[in-house]
């Protein structure tokens, strides 16, 4: 069994939803990878990860809107802000999504 590692560096813009899709696509293609497991890991104690349809852009609007109502922005519910406005909302959001991922990749699928 084959195992690679890497760091792949995701550039942001603030909250939001990034699709990295490609970076990940292209480094399994680097590695040769027909079919196996797929860990990904997010470093950040205050980001998670989600996997969704990317083909209507529209599900990101709603998502993005669906956490604001959840997870409001209002400083004034929060102890923690000392790293700015949105990190409690982005700690409260982690926790509720995943910083782990696991999948099963399958060349061709």
């Amino acid at each position: 069994m084959k195992v690679a590692t890497t760091t792949l560096t995701v550039s942001t813009h603030g909250k939001g939803l990034y699709n990295f899709t490609e970076q990940v696509a292209g480094w399994l293609a680097k590695q040769g990878a027909a079919n196996g497991l797929l860990t990904l890991f997010i470093q950040h104690t205050s980001a998670s990860l989600v996997i969704q349809e990317n083909a209507d852009p529209d599900v990101t609007l709603d998502l993005r809107d669906f956490f604001e109502r959840l997870v409001p922005a209002d400083v004034r519910g929060y102890r923690h802000t000392a790293e700015g406005p949105d990190d409690m909302t982005s700690h409260i959001r982690s926790t509720l999504t995943h910083t782990p991922l696991l999948f099963q990749w399958l060349k061709g699928r």
